[in-house]
This record gives structure tokens, sequence and C-alpha cells, in this order.
């Protein structure tokens, strides 16, 4: 039976809590990292498939990231949390998201259980749309193949979506993201993305030299295993409802204390108190590297300069995308 696709976006984080409205739909399943243009292939032929036969579409994903509960010791950085994961696959369109926690006793589950017993029993899916690398189940049984034949032996359809590349034929992937984010190339790593990367953290309290030099800054702690390359940005900042472009500095102060990593954010034309806030940061591109200046006087004329070079960044913005312009208010 065709179903109506609710209009409030659903999150369950378990099967047990998997809504009665979301079930008989199409099903993408992935793990989403970054929700990157290569993910959004999948997202969309799920919501084709949804428009065209009126059932509702979701999103099947798993936390913590598979790798990461393999290798504890070296965990994957995550391009969106779990909640920005969440927030974006709903900005994508979907009607919801179900979020299943990944651990060594669920990778263990026989790959035809996945079948029966989730996308059958529990979901009762018409469709399932994957990415041509997708495997589950136990030793990786489940491939792309055995999927088709699961759907052709019980009644639902499978779409595999083929790998997604970019303008040189290389393959658009959550790892090459990190990569780009490693090495400062956020022009790169944006346009992989289809969006401004972006994170959320917290105003911390600091020792307030950023006032003394005539620029107060937002201090925001970044997670530790965070690869994004040391040095100056333009960014976009959503503070509240409003939106401020800002110059940021991420590093250790080599000046002053060459302390733990900061992520320091000087808003253009702000006025009030950030201690306490979260705030939304979309970096927009990398200005230069971090350096180590003789007095204050010299390091204030290169944050002038770099003020400047962020201003005239943030100026010529344009959208990457559908995704960009939902994200973003390039009109402010």
């Amino acid at each position: 039976m065709n179903r109506t696709p609710s209009s409030e976006f659903q999150i369950a984080e378990s099967l047990e809590s998997f809504p009665a409205s979301l079930k008989g739909g199409v099903v993408a399943i992935g793990n989403f990292d970054g929700v990157h243009r290569g993910h959004r292939a999948v997202l969309d032929a799920a919501l084709g498939l949804g428009r065209g036969t009126h059932h509702p579409v979701f999103a099947m994903s798993f936390e913590p990231h598979p790798r990461t509960v393999f290798n504890p010791a070296k965990p994957v950085f995550r391009l969106t949390p779990p909640p920005l994961k969440t927030e974006m696959l709903r900005v994508c369109g979907l009607d919801g998201a179900l979020i299943l926690p990944f651990t060594k006793d669920f990778a263990a589950v026989d790959a035809n259980a996945f079948v029966q017993d989730i996308l059958i029993d529990t979901l009762g899916i018409s469709h399932a749309v994957t990415g041509y690398d997708f495997h589950f189940g136990r030793a990786r049984q489940g491939t792309p193949d055995y999927l088709r034949a699961a759907g052709a032996q019980h009644g639902f359809g499978v779409t595999i979506v083929q790998r997604e590349e970019d303008e040189n034929a290389d393959v658009i992937s959550s790892s090459r993201i990190r990569d780009n984010l490693a090495t400062g190339d956020m022009a790169e790593a944006n346009a992989l993305l289809g969006y401004r990367w972006f994170f959320e953290s917290q105003v911390q309290h600091g020792d307030k030299r950023g006032r003394d030099l005539g620029y107060p800054t937002a201090n925001l702690r970044m997670p530790e295993d965070c690869p994004l390359l040391q040095g100056i940005y333009a960014v976009k900042v959503k503070v509240g409802e409003n939106w401020y472009g800002g110059v940021a500095s991420y590093g250790r102060r080599p000046t002053f204390d060459n302390g733990a990593a900061l992520f320091e954010v000087y808003l253009f034309d702000f006025k009030g108190d950030l201690y306490g806030k979260t705030l939304r940061v979309h970096v927009v591109s990398y200005l230069r590297g971090e350096a180590k200046f003789d007095n204050a006087e010299a390091l204030i004329s290169q944050m002038d300069r770099d003020s400047e070079e962020a201003r005239a960044a943030l100026a010529s913005l344009q959208p990457l995308s559908e995704i960009d312009l939902k994200l973003l208010d390039f009109a402010s």
C-alpha cells in the first residue's frame, strides 16, 4: 500500500522506536558522515523513488562509525557528528532517520538476518537504496549483489548507486574530505561536500588577550582528533538566528603561550556577550598558516590584513548547491 510521507522529520535511535509512519518506506542505507555529494546521490535516488510512489523516505545510518568500533585507538574524525548528520539528512528533504547503535555484536549479525529481521520484519521496506561500496552483515557478506538477490526473493526493490566523481573523475569520499581539511584545502573540501564545512562549539572563557589587541574573540574548543590545519580562516558564523562574517585563528598562539589549540573567532560588526553560547561556524576559506610575531604591533598589523582578506572572501561568496543555500543565508 502506498503511504503519504510525513510532514515532520522523525528520528529513531533503535528498531523498537521506529515510527509506524515510516514503515513500508524507501530506505537509503549508509554511514553518511559528511552527507557529501556522493552520499546525496544515494539520498536523491531514494527521494526520487519516494516521490514516484508516494512512500516515505528515510535514511538508515549507524553510530559510532564502524572503523572507530573496530579500532578505538584510532577513532574516525566525524565531519558531521551525530546531531549535525541528522540535521543534514533533514535538510536534504527526507522524512526521517533511523540511527542504529553500531557494536561488534551488531556487526556479527548474519546478512540474511539483517534482511529478514530488520529490513522486512521491522521496517517493512518497499525499496532499498545503497552506494556501490556498501556491505553489511558478518564478514561483510552482504554485498550489493546479495542485496539485489534478497530484494528479488522477498519482493522489495533495490537500487545500487554508482560512485560519484568530481570533475577530475576522482571518487568523492569522506576520507578524502578529511585529508583536505588536514591540508587546509577548504576549496576542495567544500566543493566535494557541496556546502561549506561547519561545526558547532560552545564559547569558552579565555585570557581575553584579544580585547587588548582590538580583536575580541570567541574561544571555541575543537575535538582532539580534529585534523583541520592550524591557521587563519574566513568564516561565517550563526549566533542565535543571526549570521556574521568573521576571521578565525585555529592554533596554539605561538606569539604568546603556544598552549592548547583553540579556534578563536572575531566576528565583524558584532557587539554583545557570547560566553556560554553555542556557535555554528562555517569555514569558508583558508587564508594563511599560523605564524609567530616579534611583538603585538606586528601581530595587529597582520590581523588587520587578515580581516580585509576575510571580508573580501565573504563578499564574493556564492552558493555551492541547494543544500548550501539552505544552510547559509547569502543575503546577510
